[in-house]
C-alpha cells in the first residue's frame, strides 16, 4: 500500500509511419512482423533533339517518354529484445516491379507510339540492425534510440540484368536506350545507415522525429551487361549518401485504436563514376506525407495501415503499407 506501480521506462507506442519502429521489443520477447507495400509512381519527360532558330522555332526532334512504375514488396521482419533496452532485427524482402514507358518522336511522320515493358521478381537486399535506448525518459522527458542498420547485396544486381544495348550504352556510338530488359531488385551496394530517433510523451499525443545518414560502399571494377552476353566495363562506382530525417504526431483515439500524421524526407547526393559525377546525375529530393493508423486485434497483434503521398518530383506518387505485427 502506497507503492506506485513499477514503471517499465519504455516509449509509448503509436501508429508506425516509417520503417524504424519507436518501441523496442520487451528482453527475451520475439516480434515477427510480416508486411505488404504497394507503390506507383508515373513520370513524364520532354527531350528536345536539335538546335533552335529563334525562341519560338525547334529544328530537330521532340521525343515525349512516359513511364509508369508499380513497385510490390512483400517482407518478413523479426525483432528480438537482448534486453529491455537493446533489440535486433532482421528483416528479409522479395520484390516484384514493373516499368512501362512510352515514347513518341514528334515530328518524324508517324504518330505510332512505342511501348517499352519489363519487369522482375526476386529476393530484395535483406537487412540486419541494432537499436538501443540511451535514456530512461519519462512523461515529461524525451525517449532518445540510437540504431545502426547494415544492408547486404542478396537481391540481383543492377549489373547483371541485360539492357537492350548491342555493344555499349555509354559514350559514343551508343547501340541503346540502356533500359533493361529485367528489373533489378536490389542497389547492388552495401550500405550502413546509423539513426537517432526521439519520442516526446505529450498527453494526449506523443511526437517523434529521427536523423539518419545512409552510407553506401563504392564497388570497383564494375562492368555492364549487354545483349550477346558482352560486358560494358563502367570503372568505379560511388553511389552518393542519403541524408534524412521524419517528424510526426501520433495521437491514441481509444485502449485499441491510434493514429499519426507525419512526414519523411531524404536528400540524396550525386553518384560518382570513377571520382567524377555521373553525366546527368543531380542531388535527389524525395519528400511523403504520410497518414498511419493502427488497431490492437488481440494481446499480441497488431494492425498497421500507412498511406504515403509524393510531394516532389522523384517520389513515388502513393505508398499503400500494411504490417501485422505479432509477438511471441
Amino acid at each position: 500500500m502506497g507503492r506506485p506501480p513499477r514503471r517499465d521506462g519504455r516509449p509509448p507506442a503509436v501508429a508506425p509511419l516509417f520503417e524504424q519502429p519507436g518501441v523496442l521489443t520487451p528482453r527475451g520477447k520475439l516480434v515477427l512482423e510480416p508486411s505488404l507495400q504497394f507503390s506507383y509512381s508515373s513520370s513524364n519527360r520532354v527531350a528536345l533533339v536539335g538546335y533552335t532558330v529563334i525562341p519560338a522555332l525547334l529544328i530537330g526532334l521532340i521525343d515525349v517518354r512516359e513511364v509508369k512504375r508499380n513497385t510490390v514488396t512483400a517482407a518478413l521482419s523479426a525483432r528480438f529484445g537482448l534486453t529491455n533496452r537493446l533489440e535486433a532485427e532482421f528483416r528479409a524482402p522479395y520484390v516484384y516491379r514493373s516499368d512501362t514507358a512510352v515514347s513518341r518522336e514528334l515530328f518524324t511522320g508517324t504518330a505510332v507510339e512505342r511501348v517499352f515493358d519489363t519487369s522482375g521478381r526476386k529476393a530484395g537486399d535483406a537487412e540486419l540492425a541494432l537499436r538501443y535506448q540511451l535514456n530512461d525518459g519519462g512523461a515529461d522527458a524525451a525517449y532518445f534510440i540510437g540504431g545502426l542498420r547494415f544492408k547486404s547485396r542478396t537481391g540481383r544486381d543492377p549489373f547483371s540484368v541485360v539492357t537492350d544495348c548491342t555493344r555499349r550504352c555509354t559514350g559514343e556510338n551508343v547501340t541503346g536506350s540502356g533500359l533493361p530488359l529485367e528489373l533489378p531488385t536490389g542497389s547492388g551496394f552495401y550500405s550502413v545507415q546509423p539513426s537517432l530517433t526521439w519520442l516526446i510523451p505529450s498527453d494526449p499525443a506523443v511526437f517523434f522525429g529521427s536523423i539518419s545518414y545512409m552510407h553506401n560502399f563504392r564497388r570497383t571494377d564494375i562492368s555492364r551487361l549487354v545483349l550477346g552476353g558482352e560486358r560494358e566495363f563502367l570503372d568505379e562506382i560511388k553511389p552518393g549518401g542519403a541524408i534524412g530525417f521524419n517528424f510526426g504526431m501520433g495521437l491514441a483515439l481509444n485502449d485499441r485504436a491510434s493514429f499519426s500524421l507525419g512526414y519523411d524526407h531524404s536528400s540524396i547526393a550525386r553518384t560518382r563514376q570513377g571520382d567524377v559525377p555521373v553525366p546527368g546525375s543531380v542531388r535527389t529530393q524525395l519528400g511523403t506525407l504520410l497518414l498511419g493508423y493502427s488497431y490492437r486485434l488481440s494481446e499480441k497483434r497488431t494492425l498497421n495501415v500507412a498511406v504515403g503521398a509524393g510531394l516532389t518530383r522523384d517520389t513515388p506518387d502513393v505508398s499503400l503499407t500494411v504490417r501485422i505485427p505479432t509477438s511471441f
